[in-house]
């Protein structure tokens, strides 16, 4: 079972969330425990933890973390991440969805259509970003990595 079954955000650290953020949080996490791919490979001649897995992510000494451990709770990984690759990427996507929240309310669809694809192509570089950051640690496909991706923007700071 290559797969994430429960999965934690202490976003404490981080500003609260706008209304319609807090929705894309929450379909996010519905999503991505509905349908992912998830897997730790082995190391050092070990065979790959079986799954399920549980993940905790948050931001600690600066460094994005997933704690994964496995379903009755023994520790499987523990991956810490530069936030520097994400910090652009996360900046435009806050951007472009502010663009796309603010068009919702007042542009004609067709305009509306073009700001929310742009949206998807910058959330999609996101997901890239984080599948090269986690290579050899964690193997996920790129819907996986979409909803992870939402989920890591709800952490990391703006500004």
């Amino acid at each position: 079972m290559t797969r994430i079954i429960h999965i934690q955000i202490d976003d404490s650290q981080a500003p609260p969330a706008t209304p319609e953020m807090e929705q894309e949080r929450r379909v996010a996490i519905f999503d991505l425990i509905e349908d992912n791919s998830f897997a730790v490979p082995g190391r050092d001649g070990q065979p790959a933890p079986q799954g399920p897995f549980r993940v905790d992510l948050c931001i600690r000494e600066r460094r994005l973390v997933f704690d994964v451990t496995a379903e009755q709770g023994d520790k499987v990984a523990e991956f810490h991440l530069s936030l520097g690759p994400f910090r652009q990427v996360v900046k435009d996507y806050f951007q472009i969805c502010q663009s796309y929240f603010d068009a919702v309310k007042r542009l004609p669809p067709a305009q509306i259509e073009a700001i929310d694809m742009a949206r998807r192509g910058i959330h999609n570089e996101g997901a890239r970003t984080l599948q090269e950051r986690l290579e050899g640690k964690a193997e996920l496909d790129i819907d996986t990595a979409r909803r992870l991706f939402t989920l890591i923007c709800a952490l990391v700071p703006q500004g």
